[in-house]
């Protein structure tokens, strides 16, 4: 059976030195602030996250369940990721079971701390991980669309 998470101490302490050296742009380079618009309040909520890539693609994925910034993202569909002094929008368009699950397996693979988390193993048939996806929601991440002027 999966561990739930619990936020204590020795995380929150490691929350705040992993943000902070990833807003200096330093740290594991996969790792972003990923910032959402509160769903109740408005107020901006800053955390740091892997940007996984996986397929070509950019994901976001929820190793620990479903939590505010899920909520947040469900909410908002869109986010500021940031990494030293750049930052960019993004949309975020959560993903079906199916889609989810080779992103589930590989994020597994590939963050370790987190595998306590999930009932499927590394090297279990995607179909465990797709069984996990509505414990541990997945968002395609996708560029903004800026509109601009037509200068006419």
């Amino acid at each position: 059976m999966a561990r739930t998470y619990r936020q204590h101490l020795i995380r929150r302490v490691g929350n705040v030195v992993i943000s902070r050296a990833v807003s200096l742009g330093i740290g594991p380079s996969y790792y972003v602030l990923l910032t959402t618009r509160g769903r109740r309040t408005g107020a901006e909520r800053t955390i740091p996250i892997r940007l996984m890539k996986h397929d070509g693609r950019e994901w976001l994925v929820a190793p620990y369940g479903v939590r505010d910034w899920v909520h947040n993202a469900r909410a908002a569909g869109a986010a500021v990721l940031r990494r030293g002094r750049r930052s960019r929008q993004v949309v975020l368009n959560e993903v079906p079971a199916s889609v989810a699950a080779p992103v589930l397996a590989a994020y597994v693979r590939k963050e370790p701390v987190t595998r306590p988390f999930f009932d499927a193993k590394v090297g279990d048939a995607v179909s465990a991980f797709e069984a996990e996806a509505d414990r541990h929601p997945v968002f395609a991440v996708t560029n903004a669309q800026v509109s601009g002027g037509s200068g006419a």
